[in-house]
């Protein structure tokens, strides 16, 4: 019998951005873009850094199949997000660490309305098994998200690349700039689907107890003026 409060250990862990190698190019699903090339700043060219203080990354799974009222939703949250973004060519390089990311924090549970309340047994168990049994987190570390934005434009071009795959997906952004241009701040939200990426949702009993395809990625980011043209460091291939 599956314990409530255990019953989707894995659950978030399988849909979860998955750690990075040196990413290999695959072809995008029908209505997806093309690939992203985004080049390491010139030096002297304007340069933001991505603050991880005033950043927020959040991906909510949720549960589904006849029995879904057993198990729980959940939201797994990144505040490490670290790299750059150089508005004039309006390009972004970014990453954040798996092992360093929270699950089901109470207050991002209610802003995302989840009508449950895991234990601290089960969410301890949900992070380890994220880490440990899917992701691999202690080999590939770390997620990273290469984005291009044309000028005037509403959405942006962003490869995502999860546990060695690349995808590049469409993802509405709203951009707001200081006048003195020192601080630029990214917002938005996207759906992407798990079998976008070659990931089978979770399932048992016949799909009874199972995990939606779709996830749901929201950000917030924040990029302030860094100490010198070309400090800010961009993420290791």
């Amino acid at each position: 019998m599956f314990h409530r409060g255990r019953l989707l250990p894995v659950f978030s862990a399988c849909l979860l951005l998955a750690a990075c190698t040196p990413p290999s190019t695959v072809t995008p699903p029908p209505g997806m873009p093309g690939s992203v090339r985004v080049a390491t700043p010139a030096s002297g060219e304007r340069l933001l850094q991505i603050d991880p203080q005033a950043t927020l990354l959040t991906i909510t799974v949720r549960r589904g199949g006849a029995l879904a009222r057993l198990g729980h939703d959940h939201v797994v949250a990144s505040r490490t997000v670290t790299g750059w973004v150089a508005p004039e060519p309006g390009q972004a390089d970014f990453q954040f660490r798996l092992d360093a990311m929270t699950v089901d924090e109470s207050g991002l549970r209610a802003q995302a309305g989840l009508d449950t309340t895991p234990s601290g047994d089960a969410i301890a168990g949900t992070r380890h098994n994220m880490l440990v049994r899917v992701l691999d987190a202690e080999r590939y570390p770390l997620v990273r998200v290469q984005a291009r934005l044309q000028p005037g434009a509403q959405a942006a071009d962003a490869a995502i690349t999860l546990h060695g795959v690349t995808r590049t997906v469409r993802v509405p952004v709203r951009l707001e700039q200081a006048g003195d241009g020192k601080s630029l701040r990214a917002s938005g939200a996207l759906v992407l689907k798990q079998s976008d990426f070659g990931i089978v949702p979770f399932a048992i009993l016949g799909g009874a107890m199972a995990v939606q395809d779709p996830m749901e990625l929201a950000f917030d980011i924040v990029a302030i003026q860094a100490s010198a043209p070309g400090s800010a460091a961009a993420p290791a291939q």
